[in-house]
């Protein structure tokens, strides 16, 4: 692939996929599938358009929203809406080739996309927010439908934009239809979908940990070490406490919370985050409160992977690039033995390359053993799918059926990264396949041999 110096996440995120293809065998048993890799780093589409809404004070603004359709040789593009800042081409391109494999990975009908806008809804008014929904959405919906690109939430878009914008399609369309996912669970809306990414993150890992030790461990016992404080880290905090083991860190933007001595956050303490973050409020604002001063340290402007202590599992969940090299060797010299990322690409190139370095020098049980995004933090995407099933359906499952079906999903999500790794990249004896290479090569095979079959490449 050519250099794109202006697009340095999504070259980080090419030549990660790309690089653990190449260090496979694939391309040597299917050479073709070089070429396979060439069409499918090229978007099929990019929509970019100009959001302009008024606020408060009945001032104009301006903001650059965009859609990324990237692949639909799956199914319809699926992929989230981020309202944030830092949103840009590169960024939304490097989400949108990572959400390929990973809904490929899910075994779902959905191909890869991803769009948003560099809106910041913090400090924003709700009806500053409607407006821009309907603002954004009233371009957006001449590119999206239920059966050709369905987004959801992401960073910035909760339930509540998801609604703004939803209403809006329905005006301008005329049509209800399940165009968008995370709905409200009284209008369309699955059960279990909030939860799902930080549920689905912590089963995956169970299956690490069984297979690792043999079926002997579980979460019971272990120290866990979470980043982020939203949706994906606050339901991993829960899930993780329910099967026994303790939370040891929560982080926002500004800084962390790291517990001090024994103990875990309590399920008390996370709905409390969960309130501070509806409120758009910054773990700061809590961390002298009587609740939290004496049992956890707040570090201004800093990461939890270099003060937890000894942890036995790391999971970033806030956002990409936020473990780096130094970060990585701290949380192998803490004790850590499985890290898995419930942000897309949670790890620098330079931490996984670490992680990796010492799965392959030391036998199972020693060594850490990396999940990266597209695999461990699938389960969000998936439950997406299984609420555009209902939708299409028009029929609602119970929260136990979707909990039943997501374990399903990263069950074999797991296996199927760990057979594909055993195939394609032979680890030494008593070595722990490499989950990264496997996940990579699973999901572009699939995706490449729907392509060919749809005459996309030859």
């Amino acid at each position: 692939m050519s250099n794109i110096p202006h697009e340095p996440e999504f070259e980080q995120a090419y030549k990660e996929l790309a690089s653990t293809l190449e260090n496979s065998t694939l391309f040597q048993k299917n050479p073709e599938y070089r070429k396979a890799l060439q069409v499918a780093s090229i978007p099929e589409r990019v929509v970019q358009f100009r959001v302009v809404w008024e606020d408060d004070k009945g001032e104009l603004q301006v903001n650059r929203g965009y859609r990324v359709q990237f692949n639909s040789a799956l199914g319809p593009y699926k992929g989230g809406l981020r309202f944030h800042p830092s949103v840009n081409l590169s960024i939304l391109k490097f989400l949108g080739f990572e959400q390929i494999f990973k809904n490929a990975l899910t075994g779902l009908n959905m191909g890869g996309g991803k769009g948003g806008a560099d809106f910041d809804p913090k400090g924003k008014s709700d009806n500053e927010i409607r407006r821009f929904c309907v603002a954004f959405m009233t371009e957006l919906c001449k590119h999206i439908g239920a059966d050709t690109d369905v987004p959801a939430g992401d960073i910035g878009v909760s339930g509540r934009e998801v609604g703004y914008m939803f209403g809006q399609y329905k005006k301008i369309r005329n049509q209800w239809e399940g165009v968008l996912t995370g709905k409200g669970g009284s209008w369309g809306g699955s059960l279990i979908r909030p939860e799902a990414t930080g549920y689905g993150l912590v089963y995956y890992v169970q299956h690490m940990i069984k297979y690792a030790s043999g079926g002997k461990e579980s979460f019971a016992g272990k120290r866990v070490a979470i980043s982020g404080s939203g949706n994906v880290a606050q339901y991993a905090a829960l899930k993780v406490i329910e099967l026994g083991g303790t939370v040891v860190s929560l982080s926002d933007s500004k800084g962390s919370l790291v517990l001090q001595g024994e103990g875990s956050f309590t399920p008390e303490e996370i709905a409390l985050i969960a309130q501070l973050k509806v409120e758009r409020k910054q773990l700061s604002s809590i961390a002298n409160t009587d609740a939290f001063k004496n049992k956890f340290k707040y570090l201004e402007g800093e990461r939890p992977w270099l003060h937890v202590g000894k942890v036995d599992v790391a999971l970033p969940s806030a956002t990409q690039n936020e473990v780096s090299g130094e970060e990585a060797k701290g949380l192998i010299a803490a004790g850590c033995k499985f890290i898995a990322e419930g942000s897309n690409m949670g790890c620098t190139q330079e931490a996984i390359d670490i992680f990796e370095a010492h799965r392959e020098a030391n036998k199972g049980g020693d060594a850490i053993w990396y999940a990266p995004g597209k695999a461990a933090n699938a389960g969000g995407v998936a439950v997406s799918g299984l609420e555009m099933a209902q939708n299409s359906a028009r029929l609602s499952w119970t929260a136990e059926e979707v909990d039943e079906k997501l374990k399903g999903i990263m069950e074999s999500c797991f296996h199927n990264g760990l057979e594909t790794a055993k195939e394609y990249v032979t680890p030494a004896e008593g070595v722990l396949p490499s989950l990264v290479a496997g996940s990579n090569i699973a999901g572009f095979k699939k995706v490449a041999a729907a392509m060919k079959e749809h005459g996309d490449w030859w």
